[in-house]
């Protein structure tokens, strides 16, 4: 059997979620090893010295450890929707900066030092208001069909949504709101979203992809 890559994730990280979209509407199929985040194995650590998911290992042991190039990298073996026609690098830039950095401010506010949620998730609604009048005109953030802009955001924003889900839903944004359900209702994330078991070395092969 010829050798699969090997990718590490964990089934609700937003970074995960999307590398694992890409790789499953590229036809990428992989071995796929769920870690818990709180006990990862040394297996990860000596293939990335972040031993953050999503990692990806090649069969030629090519290590791929940021989300955004494990997508380019798949989208470029086969992008059957082109979703790299939507690779915009400044709405990127928004989504991985500035709104992911108020995110965990308002989530995860106890780990920070003087940190008022309140300000950051003002923050965060701001950048979601850009989002709104872009999406204005348009079903999904570049045109017509979901490309990488769309799968690369959507789960930071069904982060920021279900901390506090009433009030997201009270907010005036009902492009957002739209595009998120349609993201989250979508057969392509329900298929990324099935669970595992944890990963431990010696254990079976999970497969991972359309064909498996």
């Amino acid at each position: 059997m010829t050798a699969l890559p090997i990718l590490y994730s964990f089934r609700r990280c937003p970074y995960a979620m999307r590398a694992r979209m890409a790789l499953w509407i590229s036809g990428t199929t992989c071995e796929l090893r769920e870690v818990k985040l709180s006990d990862k194995p040394d297996e990860l650590r000596e293939v990335s010295e972040k031993a953050t998911v999503p990692v990806l290992v090649l069969p030629d042991e090519t290590v791929i450890d940021e989300s955004i190039d494990i997508m380019r990298w798949a989208l470029t073996q086969s992008d059957p929707e082109n979703w790299l026609s939507g690779d915009t690098e400044a709405l990127l830039a928004r989504i991985d900066g500035p709104f992911k950095h108020h995110l965990d401010r308002y989530k995860y506010h106890t780990r920070y030092e003087d940190c008022d949620p309140a300000v950051h998730r003002a923050a965060a609604l701001e950048i979601l208001h850009i989002l709104e009048e872009r999406l204005a005109d348009k079903p999904q953030l570049c045109g017509e069909t979901r490309t990488l802009a769309d799968i690369a955001s959507f789960p930071f924003i069904r982060q920021f949504a279900n901390h506090d889900r009433e009030y997201f839903d009270g907010q005036d944004l009902p492009q957002v709101q739209r595009w998120l359900k349609g993201h989250l209702e979508s057969e392509l994330f329900k298929s990324i979203m099935a669970k595992h078991d944890v990963w431990k070395a010696g254990d079976e092969p999970v497969v991972f992809g359309p064909a498996g």
